[in-house]
């Protein structure tokens, strides 16, 4: 028999109220924490995927922050970036949007976070320098891990910013050889992507298939037009109006694989070749820190040799 509250003596009307509290119907809605999520999904194209995947976030009461999508009508591939916050489980979001997924489909949903990085050099100092900055003043949007190089002639500055260096001289060695000791030392860490900040050796099929669409590299755009040694001066030899600068994803295709961000800027007869190399250095660096920029925020996707960029 439930007894009135009012009929309790004080001191056992406060342990009954407690007690009614503790017992009070659990609002799991109410017991989730507020989350913010990074919505990446590609698939084959299909009728009302739009819809259903908004369904999806409107039945868990979440807010679309921001949302870009795209169709390859050529491939049939649907492409999609979305930003929710909430109350929601990521878990749970995931596995509720498979359900209504295309089997094929390529979901991730990511909490935002700062990404890993390795970086890879030789002995130019430029890009590698604006990355350390940026990373300095929070600006990069990851935490740089280490640095690995095959010289040892960039370990003062990287030092300054108390950022660990590794020099893996290549002297004697094959590069299978050499690139054993470098991946030994890349995987004594942990990383979203590999970096190259002007590393100036040539990557074998093996170390890209270990990490594929995880390494970044910038080059100058004069490729396939002027390769070798010193591509400016032999630009400014032929009299070229434009400079400009590529980042792309590595694969075994050498500085072919999916271009992530491209400039280009114009150079004129007052330029020798020693200015166009410095106006070509300083695109480099802002190209690989727009495109690194772009990955890091979860917003490029790869597609076949193409990216999509949001």
């Amino acid at each position: 028999m439930e007894v009135p509250l009012g009929c309790i003596s004080p001191p056992m009307r406060k342990i009954a109220h407690r007690y009614t509290l503790r017992r009070k119907p659990k609002n799991t809605q109410e017991s989730k924490m507020e989350t913010r999520a990074r919505v990446l999904i590609d698939c084959h194209d299909a009728k009302g995927l739009v819809y259903k995947i908004s369904k999806v976030f409107y039945d868990r009461d979440l807010n679309i922050d921001s949302n870009r999508e795209f169709v390859d009508k050529e491939n049939e591939k649907f492409f999609m970036r979305t930003v929710v916050s909430g109350k929601f489980e990521i878990e749970e979001l995931d596995g509720a949007i498979r359900e209504i997924a295309p089997e094929d489909a390529h979901i991730r949903v990511i909490a935002p976070r700062d990404k890993k990085v390795v970086i890879l050099a030789t002995k130019e100092s430029h890009a590698l320098g604006d990355i350390l900055i940026r990373h300095a003043a929070g600006e990069l949007g990851a935490r740089i891990q280490c640095v690995i190089a095959n010289h040892d002639t960039l370990r003062d500055l990287v030092e300054r910013f108390d950022i660990p260096f590794f020099h893996v001289p290549a002297e004697g060695l094959s590069r299978e050889e050499h690139e054993v000791k470098v991946m030994e030392k890349i995987d004594e860490h942990e990383f979203d992507y590999i970096v190259l900040a002007k590393y100036m050796r040539i990557l074998t099929p093996t170390f890209v298939s270990a990490y594929p669409e995880q390494i970044i590299n910038i080059h100058h755009s004069f490729l396939p037009a002027f390769i070798g040694a010193n591509p400016y001066k032999q630009a400014y030899e032929r009299g070229v109006k434009i400079i400009g600068a590529t980042a792309h994803f590595v694969t075994d295709d050498l500085d072919e694989g999916p271009i992530i961000a491209q400039d280009v800027i114009p150079v004129n007869h007052r330029f020798d070749w020693k200015d166009m190399q410095r106006a070509g250095r300083d695109v480099e660096k802002v190209v690989l820190s727009r495109a690194l920029n772009l990955v890091l925020h979860d917003r490029v996707f790869v597609n076949g040799n193409k990216t999509i960029v949001f």
